[in-house]
């Protein structure tokens, strides 16, 4: 349950979520929606399932592949990897480890002696900080 985890915390692939909402559209049994699962809308997965002896999943799972590829990389992380357009460089967090959260504060810390020192002016101090603390939320 662990490994399944952390496999479905991790970010997703534009590409392989295409591939696979492609395969289901050729394949409808016993594949119906697994993109759903993958990107993590389990009960859309379970409907295309339900419907796997009616055309409605190939039809949905052929939209959803052209949706994907219209959509372009932003667009679909921001959807399902939690990456903002507006912030780049915001790291994958769905999860966040209780290690991670530590790393974070021991950086802040680090971060405040160093202005507190003047070797990182107030401006500097705060875009770092939110940096920082936009990896936790």
């Amino acid at each position: 349950m662990q490994a399944l985890e952390t496999l479905l915390s991790r970010p997703k692939s534009r590409r392989a979520a295409i591939m696979l909402a492609l395969l289901s559209t050729i394949i409808p049994w016993p594949i119906a929606g697994v993109h759903k699962f993958y990107l993590g809308q389990p009960v859309w997965g379970v409907i295309y399932l339900l419907l796997w002896n009616t055309p409605i999943p190939s039809i949905a799972c052929a939209i959803d592949a052209v949706w994907y590829c219209v959509q372009g990389e932003e667009g679909f992380n921001a959807q399902f990897n939690n990456i903002s357009q507006n912030n780049p460089h915001a790291v994958y967090s769905k999860n966040i480890e209780p290690l991670q959260v530590g790393v974070i504060s021991e950086g802040l810390r680090e971060l405040d002696k160093l202005r507190e020192e003047g070797l990182v002016s107030d401006y500097e101090f705060e875009q770092k900080r939110r940096q920082l603390l936009d990896r936790i939320s």
